[in-house]
């Protein structure tokens, strides 16, 4: 197990209350989460004079795109006034990622160490 060393330097009890700590920002983060990426798009109309030919087009639109394994990835257009929140809700995935990956870390930790989960 590749354990990173840091870990390996923490006494048992430390290592309880860390995770401990991880789990409950977990919690208070809630449901407020969304895999994907944020897309911004420029849009050209088309439209005879307009005057996004002569620029990046009309924009920015946000798109929420979410990938899946051998599928075409999703794409959901994001209201302006909910762009800022989806942010939010991308950057708490990511949080809870590393948060996830943490506790895992410090419960290999444990098990290196043949200490009770």
């Amino acid at each position: 197990m590749n354990v990173p060393s840091e870990l390996r330097e923490k006494t048992t009890p430390y290592l309880r209350r860390r995770r401990t700590i991880l789990f409950k920002r977990l919690i208070g983060i809630g449901p407020h989460i969304l895999r994907g990426s944020l897309i911004e798009r420029y849009i050209r109309c088309g439209k005879p004079g307009c005057g996004c030919a002569h620029t990046a087009g009309h924009g920015p639109k946000y798109y929420l795109s979410v990938s899946y394994p051998g599928r075409a990835p999703e794409q959901e257009y994001v209201l302006r006034r909910y762009h800022d929140r989806v942010k939010e809700f991308l950057a708490n995935y990511q949080t809870i990622k590393q948060i996830l990956e943490d506790i895992s870390n410090i419960n290999r930790e444990l098990l290196r160490r043949r200490e009770s989960l």
